[in-house]
Order: C-alpha cells, then sequence, then structure tokens
C-alpha cells in the first residue's frame, strides 16, 4: 500500500511525507521531482516553454506509474487531482490524504519561494482562492484532509499516521 498526499501548493506534501516516509519505514517520493527528471527541465521551465496541459498530461503519466508501486509515501502536485484518472491510478493501490492550511500560511509559505508558475500573478491571495475554489470538489475525492495550518511536520505525520490506523 501506497500513502499519497495532495492538495494545494504549500500545505507540506513533501515535508510532511518524508516525515511520514520516516515513520512508517517507508520509501518517499515527489511526482514533481519524477516529472523534472523525465522531461530534465524544473517545473516553471516545463510551464513557461511547453504550457500546463503539457505538464498535466506529464503528471498523468507519472501518476499511472506510481499507481504501480508499493510501499510509498508519494508526495504530488497540487493539480494532479484535477483529473479523474489519477485519482483512479493512485487510489489503486493507496490512500490519498489532503493536506490543507489557511490562505494566509499559503502566502507566508510561498513568500520564500517564488517558484510557482500559477502564482505568477499580482494578486496572489485571490489567485490561491480561485485556485482553492475550483480544485475543491477534487480535493474531496480523497480519502481523508489533514490540516498542517498549525502543525509541525511530526504532528502532521503523526495525524496521517493515527487516521490511516497504522
Amino acid at each position: 500500500m501506497n500513502v499519497v498526499l495532495t492538495g494545494f501548493m504549500a500545505t507540506g506534501k513533501s515535508e510532511v511525507g518524508k516525515e511520514l516516509a520516516r515513520l512508517l519505514k517507508m520509501e518517499f517520493i515527489d511526482t514533481d521531482d519524477l516529472i523534472e527528471e523525465k522531461v530534465e527541465m524544473k517545473i516553471p521551465e516545463i510551464f513557461a516553454k511547453k504550457g500546463e496541459k503539457y505538464f498535466r498530461d506529464l503528471e498523468s503519466e507519472v501518476a499511472k506509474e506510481v499507481g504501480e508501486w508499493d510501499n510509498y509515501v508519494i508526495a504530488t502536485g497540487g493539480g494532479i487531482v484535477l483529473r479523474q484518472k489519477n485519482i483512479d491510478f493512485l487510489k489503486k493501490n493507496g490512500k490519498i490524504i489532503n493536506l490543507t492550511t489557511s490562505v494566509e500560511k499559503i502566502l507566508q509559505r510561498i513568500s520564500k519561494n517564488s517558484a510557482r508558475p500559477l502564482l505568477n500573478v499580482k494578486d496572489k491571495e485571490l489567485e490561491i482562492k480561485k485556485l482553492l475554489a475550483k480544485r475543491k470538489p477534487c480535493y474531496e475525492k480523497c480519502d481523508f484532509l489533514v490540516d498542517t495550518t498549525d502543525t509541525t511536520l511530526k504532528e502532521a505525520a503523526e495525524k496521517i499516521v493515527k487516521k490511516l490506523g497504522l
């Protein structure tokens, strides 16, 4: 079985995922890293040169691939759930956990990292709210959610272990 972490950007998928993998004695992989390796480009470069649809197609290929793996904690890009087939691939051998956090916390966390192609806009807060509203029905298809707004990485990982019953 895999544990798949999804959620909006800056909710802690990669960092919580690494801690969760350590706690569960599982391997950790980030689908964005796999995509970057596959095309030898960073995510912002993929968006700039090839566009979002190309990126989403790569994301689907990777979702299908990792959906076959076993004993992994898989951190995904926040938009991977936009395609139902990706959810189906990932649920095939895993539980999908949606990490959430407040808009204020997202803004605080992204201020340290400008490599967010979907937030290359003037009003980042408004864009975050629009993207969250659009993705809400997709995130609701996950097995359960964990709020990371006021938790440490360890606390978030422990919440997930508890919800999984492990």
